[in-house]
């Protein structure tokens, strides 16, 4: 066991084979981490502490959330993801390990930046900025160069983010509340989830609908298309709503701004309304996730405008639910099928999403005064870890191993497997 785990950090190991592998690991590593980690500390009061940094606990947690654990999710989805869309070589083990080794020096750094001060700040800022800096070096001229440009949204997505890390290290670095950032980049975050699900979305649905009609016997005769223009209304409504949380915190302008995004992200789930193929596992995952982040805006929006206090509880239906199964399936779809694996069809899948959903609704509901909140946080907190923490038993094998089917790079299966 000992020399496996010294050989995972060879150069030349199977993890740095494709950017998905080590950046997936370091992703589910960090859930349930991080989620343990911070559910202690608000059960001990404080006793258990987290690392002191700007802003404090809430702004720590927030930035190691979205920052940590959902930028290497979605570091290792661009690696692997956009080098298929273009029909362009895979990224080199050499670049995956310095991609990685910034992602690590801007955990390392944020951490210590209460002890250290304002050079660890920067270093951590400076590590976040040349990450995605390398990521569009890397990925937006092959993006720019396809043919028929379908995926620079991408492009403009990942630069866009860039953008609000800058703001918000500049914040911090000048002792100015740096929380208004983390917001934007949870719509940012949102906005990515849109963007990758219609892609990832036609092949697994469209998949169903064939197993579907094969079961009956019978020939497909139903095609399942992601349509741009419910997928850029969606867009645009999140990213109007995250303008207005930015610029015009708590005024009701952002409450029907936010009932538009859940009115627009309802009206993008008709496109999956076509039979039993839905109710399969891994269309019902990825359709769980725009449901709850419908539901989330909706809260938010209920509370902007009526005084609901469901504020909270929309925000976490955002992040533990809407994110958080989007990066599970990511993690579970591109991981299997880019090791040259099948999806997989044991029971633990659907269990860790469906202790995902639980988790979420378990968060949202702790801000309902007549439940110990305590309890719930707990609970909520073990559903997660326990998603991820599977995820973690079953695929770690997978990830730090060579692949079994012949592959060398981010191909995907090359041999039928069981």
């Amino acid at each position: 066991m000992m020399k496996m785990q010294l050989r995972m950090y060879l150069p030349s190991a199977p993890v740095w084979m494709c950017g998905f592998r080590s950046f997936f690991l370091a992703s589910a590593g960090m859930a349930v981490a991080l989620l343990g980690w911070w559910v202690l500390f608000l059960l001990t009061g404080g006793a258990l502490p987290v690392p002191q940094v700007p802003g404090g606990p809430f702004i720590w947690h927030a930035h190691e959330l979205i920052f940590g654990f959902a930028l290497a999710a979605l570091a290792g989805f661009a690696l692997t993801a956009f080098p298929e869309f273009t029909d362009t070589p895979s990224i080199a083990p050499c670049t995956v390990r310095r991609l990685f080794g910034l992602w690590l020096l801007g955990r390392l750094g944020f951490w210590l930046s209460g002890l250290l001060g304002a050079p660890a700040l920067a270093l951590s800022g400076a590590a976040h900025l040349a990450l995605l800096g390398g990521l569009l070096y890397l990925l937006a001229p092959r993006l720019f160069a396809a043919p028929d440009r379908r995926h620079i949204s991408f492009a403009w997505a990942l630069l866009a983010l860039a953008g609000v890390v800058a703001g918000f290290y500049v914040d911090a670095l000048r002792d100015e509340p740096p929380g208004r950032w983390l917001h934007v980049a949870l719509g940012l975050f949102m906005i990515f989830i849109v963007l990758a699900m219609s892609r990832i979305s036609m092949r697994i649905m469209n998949d169903a609908l064939n197993e579907e009609a094969a079961r009956r016997g019978e020939a497909a005769d139903t095609v399942y298309r992601a349509r741009p223009p419910k997928r850029n209304l969606a867009i645009v409504c999140i990213a109007a709503y995250t303008a207005a949380e930015f610029f015009l915190p708590g005024n009701r302008l952002g409450g029907w701004l936010a009932l538009a995004a859940m009115a627009a992200l309802l009206h993008l789930q008709s496109d999956w309304h076509l039979g039993r193929a839905l109710l399969r596992r891994w269309p019902l995952i990825l359709f769980s996730v725009y449901c709850l982040m419908a539901a989330g805006y909706a809260l938010i929006g209920w509370d902007l405008l009526l005084a609901s206090g469901t504020f909270s509880a929309g925000r976490h239906l955002l992040t533990v639910g809407g994110l958080g199964i989007a990066v599970y399936a990511v993690l579970n779809i591109a991981g299997r099928i880019h090791s040259g694996h099948p999806l997989e069809r044991r029971a633990w899948v659907p269990i860790g999403a469906a202790a995902l959903v639980l988790g979420a609704l378990l968060r949202a509901a702790s801000a309902w005064p007549v439940l110990p909140a305590g309890v719930v946080w707990g609970a909520s907190g073990a559903c997660w870890a326990l998603a991820y923490a599977l995820w973690l038993w079953h695929m770690f094998p997978i990830l730090s191993t060579a692949r079994s089917d012949g592959g060398t790079e981010c191909e995907e299966i090359l041999t039928p497997q069981e």
